[in-house]
C-alpha cells in the first residue's frame, strides 16, 4: 500500500472472540479464501491510530503480496481474535490467502457515521490494505461505502490504492467530488514493471495504474501519485523518480509526493528475506541503516526530500511548505 502507517494495529472492531469459523464467502482453486468478518464499527478515530485523520479499511489482508507491507500484524491479530485457523498457511502467507471481508461495513457506516464528529479532519480509505484489491471486483465493498458517503456533504475524503480498478467507480467518485473534498492517491513506486514484480508480487502493472489515473483526471477528479515506499538503493535514484513524475504529468496528476521505506516489525518479516534473495548486495547497507530503527536515517531522508522537491519543481508539481522547509536545510547523505 501507500505511505500511511498506523502506530499500532487498528481495525473495525470484530465481534468478541469465537471458536466458530468465519463464514466463507468465496474460495479459489489456489486456496485463497474470502471470510466474512462481522464488525460493530468501521471508522478508526485519530485518537486510536495516532494519525491526523480518520481511517476506514474495507478488507483485512490483501492478495497483492507487497513485500514491504506493514499491515500483516493486524491480520494475524484479527485471525487469532476471531478464533480462525491458518488453513495450512503461515501467518505471513495467511495475510495474502485469507482475506477478511467486512461485508456489512456499508450498512454499519450508514448507521454510525456522524460527519460532525469528523469536522474538518479527513477520512482516508485504504490506509492499511488496498480498498481496490482483487476482492473488490466481487464484493464491491468500497463502491458501496462510497455510495453511503453520498448521503452526506462537506467532508474531506481521501483514497489510497495501487489498483486501476478504481477507475471503474469514476461515476461514484465524480458524485463524491461534488459533495465532498475528494483526493485520490494512486500508489506507484516505479515505472519498471519487472522491478515491481520482484517487490510487489501481484500488483497491477504501472502502465495500467497510470491509465486509470488518466481516466480519473480526465473526469475532473482531484488525483495524484504517491511514490511509496521509496526503497533505498532500488527505486530512489533520480532517473527512477523522474520517470514516475514524467508519467504522472502525462496522466494529468495534480501532484506527486513520496516517502522513504519504513521497516517496522511486520514489514521486516516480508521485506528482509526478499532483500537477501533479490538484492544481496544491499544487505549490509540495510543492516547499517535499518539495524536499530524503522527509518533509513535523518541524513538519507533529508537528501531524499531535496531530490523530490527538485523533481517536483522540474515537472511542475506543487511543493508543500513542509517539504520545502525540509529541503532547504537538508544535506546530502554520506
Amino acid at each position: 500500500m501507500g505511505s500511511v502507517r498506523l502506530a499500532r494495529p487498528q481495525l473495525a472492531l470484530p465481534l468478541p472472540p469465537s471458536t466458530r469459523s468465519l463464514p466463507v464467502l468465496d474460495q479459489r482453486s489456489s486456496g485463497t479464501r474470502f471470510l466474512s468478518l462481522p464488525v460493530r464499527r468501521v471508522l478508526n478515530p485519530p485518537a486510536s491510530t495516532h494519525m491526523q485523520f480518520w481511517s476506514l479499511n474495507p478488507y483485512i489482508g490483501c492478495e497483492f503480496g507487497c513485500s514491504y507491507c506493514y499491515a500483516r500484524q493486524t491480520h494475524a491479530w484479527t485471525m487469532e481474535r476471531s478464533g480462525q485457523t491458518e488453513a495450512g498457511f503461515s501467518p505471513h502467507q495467511s495475510f495474502e490467502r485469507n482475506i477478511l471481508v467486512k461485508h456489512s461495513a456499508p450498512e454499519v457506516l450508514l448507521r454510525t457515521l456522524d460527519p460532525s464528529r469528523l469536522g474538518s479532519t479527513a477520512l482516508v480509505i485504504g490506509t492499511a490494505t488496498d480498498p481496490y484489491q482483487p476482492a473488490e471486483r466481487k464484493f464491491r465493498l468500497t463502491r458501496r461505502l462510497l455510495e453511503t458517503l453520498l448521503h452526506h456533504r462537506g467532508m474531506r475524503i481521501g483514497i489510497i490504492t495501487k489498483s486501476p480498478l478504481i477507475a471503474r467507480d469514476v461515476d461514484v467518485l465524480s458524485a463524491i467530488a461534488e459533495r465532498h473534498e475528494l483526493s485520490v492517491h494512486l500508489s506507484i513506486a516505479s515505472t519498471d514493471a519487472e522491478l515491481l514484480r520482484r517487490l510487489e508480487a501481484r500488483t497491477p502493472a504501472p502502465h495500467a495504474r497510470f491509465r486509470a489515473l488518466s481516466r480519473l483526471t480526465a473526469a475532473g477528479i482531484n488525483a495524484g501519485v504517491l511514490i511509496a515506499p521509496i526503497i533505498p538503493g532500488i527505486t530512489d535514484g533520480y532517473p527512477a523518480l523522474a520517470a514516475v513524475m514524467e508519467a504522472a504529468r502525462e496522466a494529468g496528476a495534480r501532484w506527486v509526493a513520496g516517502e522513504a521505506l519504513r521497516l517496522g516489525p511486520a514489514a521486516r518479516t516480508g521485506f528482509l528475506p526478499l532483500l537477501r534473495r533479490e538484492f544481496p548486495e544491499l544487505v549490509a547497507r540495510y543492516e547499517q541503516r535499518y539495524g536499530r530503527s524503522q527509518r533509513a536515517g535523518q541524513d538519507y531522508e533529508k537528501a531524499l526530500t531535496r531530490r523530490l522537491v527538485t523533481l517536483q519543481q522540474a515537472f511542475g508539481f506543487p511543493v508543500s511548505e513542509g517539504m520545502r522547509r525540509k529541503a532547504e536545510v537538508s544535506e546530502p547523505a554520506s
